[in-house]
């Protein structure tokens, strides 16, 4: 207890003798839990956000205004056997024409009881990239060399991207962003804590070789600026830590409408994020450390 007592306040003291590197090193670390608390929940987001949008992608079957029962059972019977083909919805032409009249009833009003709308089916693809697949299934080439559809009474096929193809990009890009300065934020941490602890040896090393003389071992040498590190990383992660939860009480927690937004069930909670903070503050810190113990102690 004497001994980890003895580490500690000598680790304080070197922190109080640069106060300046000690300060920037602190800050470094404090800004990088901050990103990285910022980053896990914000990529988690985007990927929910990418997959929703993707899971709404449909494939459109269209069949011919002539069509009669028999040949829309028997279409849905030819989708179902199809690849990739996920779920498939009958909607006829009535439903089809209240679904646009309630979007568009100006419009629809005017068409009176003409209903221009055919019987359609909506398939929902097993992957959002398998939509070309399916309509590509859908045809067969034609005597002239142009492709027709499998069963005559196929109208046209139309494959509802939506925005899932920009969404997938925006989300890849603000990865990739967040993780690059994520990953510059670390390095520059681990780089300033070991800058501090080599200026922590480089102040005491006449007080270093007299404990060498005297039989002090490496591990009780290095201990002190092990801490010294280990504290600065602890006290940037923990203000992080109490900066982000200020910031869901004040600002989350009263937009209701993002707060909702943010608690999907697949998204990370806010007591094993902060665990998972502190844990990366303090390996940052450890790896400064090691990394300056390493390369600059010469006992």
């Amino acid at each position: 207890m004497n001994r980890v007592s003895f580490f500690l306040k000598e680790a304080l003291r070197s922190i109080g003798r640069n106060p300046i590197p000690s300060f920037a090193a602190l800050m470094a670390v404090l800004i990088t839990t901050l990103v990285l608390g910022i980053f896990i929940p914000a990529v988690q987001l985007a990927n929910g956000a990418a997959a929703d949008v993707r899971d709404r992608i449909q494939v459109n079957v269209f069949m011919k205004t002539n069509a009669t029962k028999a040949d829309n059972d028997r279409v849905q019977a030819l989708i179902a056997k199809t690849e990739h083909v996920k779920a498939v919805k009958f909607v006829s032409k009535a439903q089809a024409y209240e679904e646009q009249k309630k979007l568009n009833p100006a419009a629809y009003g005017l068409l009176g009881k003409v209903n221009p709308l055919p019987d359609t089916f909506r398939i929902t693809p097993d992957d959002a990239k398998n939509g070309a697949g399916i309509v590509a299934a859908l045809k067969k080439p034609g005597v002239s060399g142009k492709a027709t559809y499998v069963d005559s009474k196929i109208g046209s096929t139309k494959e509802s991207k939506n925005e899932a193809g920009k969404i997938v990009k925006i989300t890849g890009a603000v990865k990739l962003s967040l993780g690059l300065l994520g990953g510059l934020l670390v390095i520059a941490s681990i780089l300033l804590i070991s800058n501090t602890i080599r200026l922590s040896l480089f102040a005491r090393r006449r007080e270093v070789e007299v404990m060498k003389l005297v039989g002090a071992t490496d591990s009780f040498i290095r201990w002190p600026f092990v801490l010294e590190g280990l504290i600065l990383g602890a006290v940037g992660g923990l203000v992080a830590i109490v900066l982000l939860g200020l910031a869901k009480l004040t600002i989350l927690n009263q937009l209701e409408g993002i707060a909702t937004l943010i608690s999907r069930p697949d998204m990370i909670q806010f007591g094993p994020l902060i665990a998972l903070l502190v844990v990366a503050s303090i390996g940052v810190a450890a790896a400064g450390s090691g990394l300056s113990l390493r390369r600059f102690l010469r006992v």
